[in-house]
């Protein structure tokens, strides 16, 4: 019986335990690498629950093992694109509180962008800019921010290559 008092004592999630959230971190790590080149792929740590009998809850946790928010809720795991959708918000709960930075930010607005689910997939969706012109929109797949190319700029000089 553990009190109200006892410290939590968190540990690892061992490979195929939590596959569909493991599936999701993955893909999330994937951003994570491309945007925070210098950050440790993050990881699933699990936690005795507060509530007796009812297991471990689990959590996205920084590679040292710190996390931030609430854990990752069972019936999130009932669908891929679920699993990855709410470990990417729990991801970035964790990031942007631990690192103090809005993450992932959208390169076209300079704001940070959320997870939505939309057509069976999960997005990274940016509300947008100030102006009308600059409407909401979806970034990227998670776990494809990797993929993203530089927007054309039609007013930007040329390099000239001399040869």
């Amino acid at each position: 019986m553990s009190g109200i008092f006892d410290p939590l004592d968190p540990g690892r999630v061992l490979p195929g335990a939590y596959s569909p959230w493991e599936e999701a971190l993955a893909l999330v790590n994937r951003d994570l690498a491309v945007t925070l080149p210098d950050v440790e792929p993050l990881r699933l740590l699990v936690v005795p629950s507060w509530d007796e009998g009812t297991g471990e809850d689990v959590y996205v946790a920084m590679a040292n093992g710190e996390w931030q928010g609430n854990c990752l809720e069972p019936s999130s795991a009932d669908s891929p694109t679920g699993a990855v959708a709410a470990v990417a918000e729990a991801a970035q709960e964790t990031v942007s509180e631990l690192l103090w930075q809005a993450w992932p930010v959208c390169g076209e607005h300079g704001i940070g962008m959320h997870p939505h689910e939309e057509d069976g997939q999960a997005n990274w969706h940016c509300a947008g800019g100030k102006k009308p012109s600059e409407p909401a929109h979806v970034r990227a797949t998670i776990g494809a921010l990797d993929t993203l190319v530089r927007p054309h700029r039609p007013n930007r000089k040329r390099r000239r290559h001399e040869r």
